[in-house]
C-alpha cells in the first residue's frame, strides 16, 4: 500500500512544476529527488543482503572462544532502536501547510499584479498620443488639477512652485 506522500509524488506533474519555479529551486527539488532515489535504492539493495553470519567459521578460526561468544550473544540480542516518528511528521506536515499557504499567497498576489499590468499594457496601447491631447481631455483625466489652477488664478499665483528649480528658467531671445 503507498503512502500519502508517495502518491502525492506521483500526481506531481515535476515538467510543469520545473517551468513555474526559479531554476535555484528547480534544481534544489532535482538534487533532492535525485538523493531520495539513490538512498531508496540502497535500502532496498540492503534489505536483499544476506544480514546472517557464520559465528562457527570464525569459532574455529580464532583462538579467542570469548569473543566469539560475546559478539555471538550481542549480534543475537541486539533490537535496533525504534523512533516515535509523530511528532516530526507533525512539524513537517505544519511547515508544508505554512509552505503550502505562503505560495497560495503569493500566487494569488502575483496573479494580481499580472492582472494590473495586462490592464495598465492595454491602456498604454490603446491611449492616444501625448501630442493629440487637448487641456479638457487632461482636465478630464485629473479634475483636481482643475480646481487647482483656478485657486492659484485667483490667488494671482502664476508660477507653479518647484517648475523653475527642476526645469529652469525658459527665456525666448529675439
Amino acid at each position: 500500500m503507498a503512502t500519502p506522500a508517495r502518491q502525492a509524488a506521483t500526481r506531481v506533474d515535476w515538467s510543469a512544476l520545473g517551468g513555474k519555479l526559479k531554476p535555484e529551486t528547480v534544481a534544489s527539488v532535482n538534487a533532492f529527488r535525485r538523493r531520495h532515489t539513490e538512498l531508496t535504492k540502497t535500502v532496498t539493495d540492503l534489505r536483499e543482503q544476506s544480514a546472517t553470519i557464520d559465528f562457527s567459521h570464525y569459532a574455529k578460526i580464532l583462538k579467542n572462544q570469548k569473543v566469539v561468544a560475546d559478539a555471538e550473544k550481542a549480534f543475537k540480542s541486539f533490537t535496533p532502536a525504534t523512533y516515535d516518528l509523530k511528532e516530526q511528521l507533525r512539524a513537517i506536515e505544519g511547515q508544508q501547510k505554512a509552505a503550502v499557504t505562503a505560495a497560495q499567497k503569493t500566487a494569488q498576489k502575483v496573479n494580481v499584479e499580472v492582472d494590473e499590468l495586462k490592464s495598465l499594457l492595454n491602456n498604454i496601447e490603446t491611449a492616444r498620443p501625448v501630442d493629440q491631447l487637448t487641456v479638457e481631455d487632461v482636465a478630464k483625466a485629473y479634475p483636481d488639477l482643475d480646481k487647482t489652477v483656478e485657486k492659484m488664478v485667483k490667488r494671482g499665483q502664476w508660477k507653479v512652485p518647484g517648475y523653475y528649480e527642476r526645469f529652469g528658467d525658459f527665456i525666448v531671445g529675439f
